[in-house]
């Protein structure tokens, strides 16, 4: 999400083409609507639910060809297809070592194959393809077969960000996957311009909302957008795995002014409907 900022605010005209009704598949839908708004703000030219079926070459450029018919004349196309585990050359069909769709190595909770000698970790077993996340699955491994300290890495409440223009950050669960995993929620948020943006002129927005399980007050999803999230979003990430709830937030004094302090102010839930 950097690249097409860093190109619009070079002079291209840039288009960003991609499948989903939104970007970033994986955060909470709300957030990726805000990074899309402000993504169109900074002169990027969205095209939703759209792919690219063919490029020609035309007149010295390129003609992508669209699936909504539309075609678009461009010096260059960037095609950023994702990625795999890079399993198809070890021979590990050959060994019987059970792989998923992706060609990811599938391992139990203690990083354990289906081969008892064999162990994975890391974004080879794709589960959460962050650095940080692989050298915890390591150091657990470490501890359990050499250290005679068995024990799991653990994968809940793994806090995340990109560090897109402007940026974004989470930890927990998605407003749709918190309905879907407890009977009621409540869902608190807040925009914003940061002071220095008001004072400045800029338009850019800050966008922060909360998750709670309406039955035991237990914050479980935070997720923001806006300067500094991924900083704010480690210190909040402690208070989601310690179990904090939203009472917690709210007797805790923010410290003024800042855009975290807006994380323990926000009182009424949204009002949905």
């Amino acid at each position: 999400m950097n690249l097409p900022v860093f190109l619009t605010g070079l002079g291209a005209r840039t288009h960003l083409i991609y499948r989903s009704d939104l970007p970033l598949r994986g955060f909470d839908d709300d957030v990726r609507a805000h990074i899309a708004t402000a993504q169109t703000d900074r002169g990027i030219i969205l095209h939703p639910e759209t792919t690219i079926d063919h490029v020609t070459d035309e007149n010295g450029g390129k003609q992508a060809h669209l699936s909504d018919g539309s075609r678009l004349a461009v010096d260059q196309i960037m095609a950023a297809n994702g990625r795999r585990p890079n399993t198809a050359n070890l021979g590990l069909d050959d060994l019987g070592v059970k792989l998923g769709k992706q060609g990811e190595i599938i391992v139990d909770d203690m990083s354990q194959a289906n081969l008892p000698s064999l162990y994975a970790i890391g974004d080879v077993t794709n589960r959460i393809n962050l650095t940080p996340v692989a050298i915890a699955e390591g150091h657990a491994f470490a501890d359990s077969e050499f250290g005679n300290r068995p024990r799991k890495a653990d994968h809940a409440n793994v806090a995340s960000a990109v560090f897109s223009q402007p940026p974004i950050a989470s930890v927990g669960l998605s407003e749709a996957d918190a309905i879907n995993a407890h009977s009621k929620v409540k869902v608190f948020e807040s925009q914003f311009r940061a002071m220095k943006n008001t004072i400045s002129g800029r338009g850019e927005k800050t966008y922060m909302k909360l998750i709670v399980e309406d039955a035991s007050d237990k914050v479980i999803g935070v997720h923001m957008m806006g300067p500094d999230c991924g900083e704010i979003m480690q210190g909040i990430a402690i208070a989601v795995k310690m179990g904090a709830t939203k009472a917690d937030f709210d007797a805790t004094i923010g410290i003024h002014p800042t855009a975290a302090e807006e994380f323990v102010t926000m009182r009424a839930p949204r009002q949905d409907g």
